[in-house]
């Protein structure tokens, strides 16, 4: 069996960004992935707290200039690129000057949620799959992590099903308890809308929340996971509606035994 190809996309990585549990989560299980012979690439968003010079981002120009949707506008993408020092793996950072280049993450220095957190999480999974189609590398699985990833499901069984470098990859969703209080306004569905996407697949979204984008990409993920044994009551209420087979957690493996075979089984 040729080498798994897994793709990480999460809103933070150690030692670039850590805000949640999320960031040592994907510094860790990528790296166990590759110790047992997979081939690994990650995505996350460049937040404006990431130090280029201090990290060693630099710009992949052949990756980067494709203009991105967002409702009626297009931004333009811009792809960097950094190693983690301490493992053989390679980070490729989404960033556009409109939505990431911000001194803060989700909330400005008076601790208010962005309002237009839910333009930079459509930006960032439509950046993230055109991304990775200019890299030539097709996945076999591609792991999201938490709400700002859970666009990317969706996509990949809608717009991007019969493209070839997507054509048999899986979807893995893992939900964190990092819920928001924010509701957006009335036009997410327009701006997360793509091709051969109509309004009824978006229906999961129209609550423009934090448990609409869960929901969401818990509807189109080839499989579902709960990072926290401890789940918040929505979270846990959303989970119980999905079918058995989706909803993959074995308490008493290990969380890189539990990936590994959850990844090998999907892909099988």
């Amino acid at each position: 069996m040729s080498k798994l190809r897994i793709l990480y996309v999460a809103s933070e990585i150690n030692p670039f960004l850590k805000t949640s549990d999320v960031a040592d989560f994907v510094r860790k299980l990528p790296q166990a992935m590759q110790e047992r012979g997979m081939e690994i690439r990650i995505l996350v968003p460049r937040f404006g707290l990431i130090n280029e010079r201090k990290n060693r981002l630099h710009e992949v120009v052949r990756l980067s200039g494709i203009n991105i949707a967002v409702g009626d506008e297009e931004k333009p993408l811009i792809i960097k690129v950094a190693s983690i020092p301490t493992a053989k793996l390679q980070v490729y950072f989404i960033d556009n000057e409109d939505y990431f280049q911000r001194k803060y993450v989700f909330h400005d220095k008076e601790n208010r949620f962005y309002a237009d957190n839910d333009e930079r999480a459509i930006f960032f999974c439509k950046g993230v799959l055109e991304t990775v189609k200019k890299l030539g590398w097709a996945p076999d699985i591609v792991h999201c992590n938490d709400w700002m990833t859970a666009l990317i499901p969706l996509y990949l069984k809608t717009t991007y099903k019969n493209d070839p470098m997507f054509k048999d990859t899986k979807s893995v969703f893992t939900v964190y308890n990092n819920a928001f209080e924010h509701r957006f306004n009335g036009d997410i569905i327009e701006k997360a809308r793509m091709m051969d996407i109509d309004d009824s697949m978006l229906e999961a979204l129209k609550s423009a929340d934090f448990q609409g984008f869960i929901r969401i990409g818990s509807t189109y993920a080839d499989a579902v996971v709960r990072a926290d044994e401890e789940s918040s009551e929505s979270l846990n209420a959303i989970l119980n509606e999905l079918p058995e087979h989706k909803f993959e957690i074995t308490e008493d493996e290990d969380v890189a035994d539990r990936y590994y075979n959850l990844y090998t089984q999907l892909a099988g």
